[in-house]
């Protein structure tokens, strides 16, 4: 073989390894401080946690005249998309039932949930009267007239699934609307 300017005069005598050069490199990585260790919040195979029906909107807290009057709460503010966003969450999370406007499980029909986003703080009457006007133009405009969302929600061939939608589509034309 042909020597060239690039290839070493002979076999290397100084190695990294010979030199001590990775042994003193490995005891000045382990004389550094431990990088801290920041939580991480769990995150279940699924691929996200747990959240509550409410989350990303405040609690009602009560004011220091609230509880000197021994009153509730002021409603924390939102939008008709808002409560029919919640809504459907508070269904999702605690369940649907037909016939009933909750049961001993806890479950809640689609009036029974607009019912507790309302007893939980969220919103005022005139909130839900908006809300439930939303719904009915869907059920109208997408060919399913109802004399109510409650019975739209108590027919037989209504699924879950239906009155999240119906909720998602009332939430999104409110939302469009500026509601």
């Amino acid at each position: 073989m042909p020597r060239t300017d690039l290839t070493p005069p002979g076999p290397l005598l100084l190695t990294p390894d010979g030199s001590g050069l990775v042994a003193e490199v490995e005891a000045y990585l382990a004389s550094l401080p431990a990088p801290a260790r920041t939580p991480v919040p769990y995150v279940p195979r699924t691929g996200s946690t747990v959240q509550p029906w409410h989350a990303g909107h405040p609690l009602p807290r009560a004011t220091l005249l609230d509880r000197a009057l021994r009153r509730p709460a002021r409603p924390v503010p939102v939008t008709a998309a808002d409560h029919l966003r919640l809504a459907s969450r508070y269904i999702g999370a605690f369940g649907w039932v037909q016939g009933a406007m909750w049961d001993r499980a806890g479950r809640v029909c689609l009036l029974g949930a607009q019912a507790a986003v309302l007893a939980h703080g969220y919103g005022t009457p005139q909130t839900v009267r908006t809300a439930r006007v939303q719904v009915m133009e869907v059920l109208h405009a997408t060919g399913r007239p109802a004399c109510s969302p409650d019975e739209y929600n108590d027919r037989p061939t209504t699924r879950q699934a239906d009155v999240h939608q119906l909720l998602d589509r009332a939430a999104a034309r409110a939302a469009r609307l500026g509601l």
